[in-house]
C-alpha cells in the first residue's frame, strides 16, 4: 500500500453553528518535519495575451487578470497549501490517496490548484469551476515532497470556501465530485468523504466508474465507497465534535483552540509529519466588513502565534516570514530534482526554532514566553473583533501595516 498521505484537517463553520453572521475556515497543514512554510502575499495583476505562469513543474497558459492572493506555502514550490484572495475566497487542499494510483507524471500538484483557484476565482464556485478546468486540461502529478530518493504522489481533495457558502471537492485523477455546503460545520482531512449528496460532478464520472467495473449502477452512487482503497473512508473528524460543542459560537479563537488540539490529533506532531503551517480566516457574511486571515507562518500551532491580515492596497511585504529565494539555481526547478535541500528557513523561523528550544528545554522561561506570545495574540483578536463591531467603514491606512507590524512584534519577542 502506498505511503499514507499527510494528515492535514480543514474545517469550516457557518451560521448558525459559527458568531455572528461569520463563516469561520481553518487549516493545520501536515507536512514531513523539516520543511519551511513561508507567508507571501502577490498582489492583483494583468497579464499580457499569450503569457504563460510556470507552476511547480509546468507551465500553463495566465489569463488576463490575477486576484490579488495571500499564501501559505511549503517554500520550494509555486502553489500553496491554504490561502486567501482579496475577495474573500479561501482554498485549503488535503493529499488523499484513492483507488486509482496518483501520476508520478509531472502534472499539476493540488497545491498549485489552490494558488490557481484562489488567482482566478471570485467566489467559491468559480474557484471550483477553474481547477476542475485546469484538472481536465493539465491533469494532476508530480512529487509532493522536496525529496530527490523517492516520488510521493497523491489525488486531491479541497475545501473552497467565501462569505456565503463552501465547496467540497474531491478528486482522482482528472474525474471529481463536489458538495455545496452552506450551514453547519465541515472538516475534510486526508480521506475522501463525499458520499451520496453530491452537487456538481465530471460529466463522465458515472460511464468511468462503470467501465472500471467500480459501480454496477444500480445502488446509489457513493462517491467514497466507489474510490477509496478499503473502509478508510471513516469519519475521520475528530475537531468536528469540538467546534459543534460550542453550539453557535465557533469564532476565530475556537477555530484556532482545535487547531492546537494535540489530543485530538487535529494538531500533528509525530514521527514524519508535523503542523508546518496553519490559518484561520474569518469571512463576515456582510461584505461591507473585511475578511480577517490569520497565518501562523511557522510550525506547531499549539506553539505558535496567529497573525491577522487584511487585503488592502499597498499592503506592506513582510520579507521576515519570506524563505530565501534561489532562482534558478533552486534545486528544485533542476532536472534531476531534488539532488540537495538548500536552507529555507525565513528569518521568523528561525526566531521560532530558538523559542522552542527554550520552551523544551528552560520550562519557567518557556511558559514565561508562551504567555507573552498568547497575549500578544489575543490584542491582535481583540483589535479585529473591534474592527468587525464598527459601525463605519475601515480606513485601509489602519491595517496596511498589520500583518508586518504583528511578525515584527513577534520577532522582538524572541530577541
Amino acid at each position: 500500500r502506498m505511503a499514507a498521505a499527510p494528515p492535514s484537517y480543514c474545517f469550516v463553520a457557518f451560521p448558525p453553528c459559527s458568531k455572528d453572521g461569520l463563516v469561520v475556515f481553518g487549516k493545520n497543514s501536515a507536512r514531513p518535519r523539516d520543511e519551511v512554510q513561508e507567508v507571501v502575499y502577490f498582489a492583483a495583476a494583468e497579464h499580457d495575451p499569450g503569457s504563460k505562469v510556470e507552476c511547480t513543474y509546468i507551465e500553463i497558459e495566465q489569463v488576463p487578470k490575477t486576484h490579488a492572493v495571500v499564501l501559505s506555502r511549503p517554500s520550494w514550490l509555486w502553489g500553496a497549501e491554504m490561502g486567501a484572495n482579496e475577495h474573500g475566497v479561501c482554498v485549503a487542499n488535503e493529499a488523499v490517496v484513492t483507488r486509482e494510483p496518483a501520476s508520478e507524471a509531472e502534472a499539476l500538484l493540488g497545491m498549485d490548484l489552490v494558488r490557481l483557484g484562489l488567482e482566478r476565482g471570485a467566489t467559491a464556485k468559480e474557484a471550483l469551476d477553474v481547477i476542475v478546468a485546469l484538472l481536465e486540461e493539465h491533469g494532476q502529478g508530480g512529487n509532493y515532497y522536496e525529496d530527490g530518493s523517492s516520488c510521493h504522489t497523491f489525488q486531491s481533495a479541497f475545501l473552497i470556501v467565501d462569505r456565503n457558502e463552501a465547496w467540497i471537492l474531491e478528486t482522482s485523477g482528472k474525474y471529481w465530485a463536489a458538495e455545496k455546503i452552506t450551514e453547519g460545520v465541515k472538516c475534510i482531512c486526508n480521506q475522501l468523504s463525499l458520499t451520496t449528496k453530491i452537487d456538481a460532478e465530471h460529466p463522465e464520472l458515472r460511464n468511468y466508474v462503470k467501465s472500471q467495473g467500480w459501480w454496477n449502477g444500480d445502488s446509489d452512487f457513493n462517491f467514497s465507497e466507489v474510490f477509496s482503497l478499503a473502509d478508510d473512508h471513516l469519519a475521520c473528524c475528530s475537531g468536528k465534535e469540538s467546534l459543534e460543542k460550542q453550539g453557535g459560537d465557533v469564532s476565530a479563537q475556537a477555530m484556532i483552540d482545535v487547531l492546537r488540539d494535540k489530543d485530538s490529533g487535529v494538531c500533528v506532531d509525530s514521527e514524519s509529519f508535523l503542523t508546518t503551517a496553519s490559518i484561520v480566516s474569518v469571512l463576515p457574511q456582510d461584505p461591507s466588513f473585511p475578511c480577517i486571515h490569520y497565518f501562523t507562518g511557522t510550525p506547531d500551532p499549539s506553539r505558535s502565534i496567529f497573525k491577522p491580515f487584511i487585503f488592502v492596497d499597498d499592503v506592506k511585504l513582510v520579507p521576515k516570514v519570506q524563505s530565501p529565494s534561489f532562482g534558478n539555481d533552486d534545486p528544485a526547478k533542476k532536472i534531476p530534482r531534488f539532488q540537495e535541500k538548500p536552507d529555507r528557513r525565513h528569518e521568523l523561523y528561525k526566531a521560532h526554532e530558538w523559542a522552542r528550544s527554550l520552551l523544551e528545554n528552560d520550562q519557567d522561561k518557556g511558559q514565561k514566553l508562551m504567555r507573552i506570545m498568547l497575549d500578544l495574540e489575543k490584542q491582535g483578536l481583540e483589535a479585529m473583533e473591534d474592527i468587525l463591531s464598527r459601525t463605519e467603514i475601515l480606513d485601509p491606512a489602519e491595517v496596511v501595516d498589520l500583518f508586518y507590524d504583528c511578525v515584527d512584534t513577534e520577532l522582538k519577542f524572541f530577541k
